[in-house]
Parts: C-alpha cells; sequence; structure tokens
C-alpha cells in the first residue's frame, strides 16, 4: 500500500534532516517516494502503476508519496523543479531521483538495478 508522508513521518521513515549533516536512512527496506501534486496529469498517469508495485514488491520495499504542494519544505529540500520526481532510495549508498512519468518497466528496472530489489 503507497503511504503518504509528512514532514515528521518523512524523518521517521526516510531521513531525519534536522539531526544529521550526512544522509542515513531511517528505513528498514528500500523506498521509492513519488513527490507529486494533484493538479498534475503526468503524476495522475503514474499513480496506479506505484499502486500496483507496491502489491508485487510488499514486504520487500516501501512506497511512499509526498505532496508537494503540501509538503513545500520537504520538496525545497530536494530541490524538486519538476513532477512527478521519483527518489529511489536504497538502503546503503545514495537515493537517485529520476523525472517524469516512467512506465512500468522502467520502475522495474530501476527497483532492481539501484535498490537491489527482486519481486
Amino acid at each position: 500500500m503507497v503511504e503518504f508522508l509528512t514532514k515528521e513521518t518523512f524523518k521517521e521513515k526516510v531521513f531525519d534532516y534536522e539531526n544529521n549533516k550526512e544522509w542515513k536512512f531511517e528505513g528498514d527496506k528500500p523506498c521509492l517516494i513519488d513527490f507529486y501534486a494533484d493538479w498534475c496529469q503526468p503524476c495522475k498517469m503514474v499513480a496506479p502503476i506505484l499502486e500496483e508495485l507496491s502489491e508485487e514488491y510488499d514486504g520487500k520495499l516501501d512506497i511512499y508519496k509526498i505532496d508537494t504542494e503540501d509538503q513545500r519544505e520537504l520538496a525545497g529540500m530536494f530541490g524538486i523543479q519538476s513532477i512527478p520526481s521519483l527518489l529511489f532510495v536504497p538502503t546503503d549508498g545514495q537515493p537517485q531521483m529520476a523525472q517524469g512519468a516512467l512506465p512500468k518497466d522502467t520502475f522495474e528496472r530501476a527497483i532492481k538495478d539501484v535498490l537491489k530489489v527482486e519481486k
């Protein structure tokens, strides 16, 4: 199930940027974060793909959504200029950003290559 994050839940589940200068992932499994807005048409195209992926990778991967209109501080911290922007966060290593409405097979490839998660 896709989960919506606020600043507080982001700090608990992804990165506590107020207490850490260096990147330190707080989660226990890799995650994918969708920076979106309700009015964004490409974001609406990505939403059902993310729902499918959350079911297919259940228990192996967390999928989060951040509303850039509501959570401006988080969007600003990641320098979000265009949406959808997708942040792939492995348990080890640096997160990687992708932009635009990606097709499902591209998500699956990035989940495998960046997040090291298999179905």
